[in-house]
Parts: C-alpha cells; structure tokens; sequence
C-alpha cells in the first residue's frame, strides 16, 4: 500500500477534463467560496484553504495555491498541459486564474480579475473549453466574466455544465405527476453565448477523459 502525505486532506477526484493522470483534494475550513465570502464580508478572518493535486501513478503531491489568510481556491480544471485554479484574494478584491503547468510543474498568475465587477461568489468556478470564469446565481442569471462578459436569464431547473467553443451546455430537469403518475426526466439545452436556444437533446452529455463528447439518451 502507497501512503500519499496530503495534509488531511483524505479524498481525492480527477481534476475536470485531465487525462486520469491528475488528482486533486481540497478542504473546507469556511465551506463552499460564497460561504467564505459571506464570512469576509461580515470581519471574520479567512484562514485560506487546502488544495493539493496528486499525480497518477507516482502519487507526487504538489500545492498549486498554498493555503494563506485571506485567500480561498476553488475546484481547478485541465486543459493542454495545464490545471488551472480560481482563487480569491478578498483583502485585495481579487479573482485570480492560477495555471499549473504539468510539465515544469510550475505555478504562475494567469489573469486576474477585479472582485468588483463580480455580482458575488456563488456559483462562481472554472470551465472549458477555452478556459471560461463564469456564474449561475441563484436568480437564475448566468454570467460569463473572462475571457468575455456574458449574461443572461437561464430556463427554470437549468444547470450549466459545459463550455464547447461558441456553444454553452446545460443540464435541465422535469418532473410531473404524483404518486404512481409521477415521472422525471432530464434534457441538455444547447445555448449561444447571447442565451439563444440553439438545440434541445434528450439525456445527458458526458465528457470523456480523452476529451471525446458522449450523448446518452
């Protein structure tokens, strides 16, 4: 049995669209990022946050954003050799896009974004492809804040999952009846970045790890 030294932190899961090679494990001192940002907000001390990525199959522990005060990481992403990760400076009013590269495994500050021009935190992560910050609040708006401003009103039950290019992939769920009449069932809604509905598809999309699109219905 390997023993992977990593601070605590006691489950790991791929890192969204790597290859198998890249784990990551992360903690909750203040909860979920908007929990952090509602604690900031209120004077509470934000101690930061543990996030550790584990390399497949050496078990290599490495900390792309080391926990420090005032600081909060999300869940990172892969993408062409890179995992990337939000991560929020409040003191500074900063969302920063860290990128670890893979090879030289190396951390550098990618962009930043000022904390200001985000309605708030909830909701608010990575997604690809291209590299995308984006936010679904609980208002049912989804906003795009890098590389491009994007907003606009999503359909009720409507869940965003997935960046294809121009093409914005959401999860959307229906239920009906009651009792023995009762029946559920999800669809993925197809939209442009103006919000437009380009297509409707039964099931789900899954993203496989090689990058490959699988439509199940």
């Amino acid at each position: 049995m390997k023993t992977i030294e990593t601070g605590g932190i006691t489950y790991v899961e791929p890192v969204p669209g790597g290859t198998g090679e890249w784990y990551y494990g992360i903690s909750y001192e203040h909860g979920d990022l908007y929990e952090a940002e509602e604690l900031f907000r209120m004077g509470r001390e934000i101690e930061g946050r543990k996030l550790c990525l584990v390399r497949y199959p050496d078990g290599a522990v490495f900390w792309p954003a080391p926990k420090t005060a005032g600081s909060y990481s999300e869940r990172p992403v892969y993408l062409d050799g890179a995992v990337y990760v939000l991560n929020v400076v409040f003191p500074q009013s900063l969302a920063q896009i860290l990128r670890f590269d893979c090879e030289s495994c190396a951390t550098s500050v990618y962009a930043e974004i000022p904390l200001d021009s985000i309605t708030d935190c909830y909701n608010l992560g990575l997604n690809t492809a291209p590299l995308t910050l984006r936010r679904q609040g609980q208002e049912d708006v989804f906003e795009i804040y890098w590389p491009e401003r994007v907003s606009f009103l999503m359909g009720e039950h409507e869940s965003f999952f997935l960046r294809d290019g121009d093409k914005l992939f959401f999860n959307k769920w229906h239920e009906e009846g009651e009792g023995e009449d009762y029946r559920y069932w999800e669809e993925t809604v197809v939209r442009d970045l103006s919000g437009k509905i380009l297509e409707v598809l039964p099931g789900d999309v899954l993203v496989m790890p090689n990058g490959e699109k699988w439509h199940l219905k």
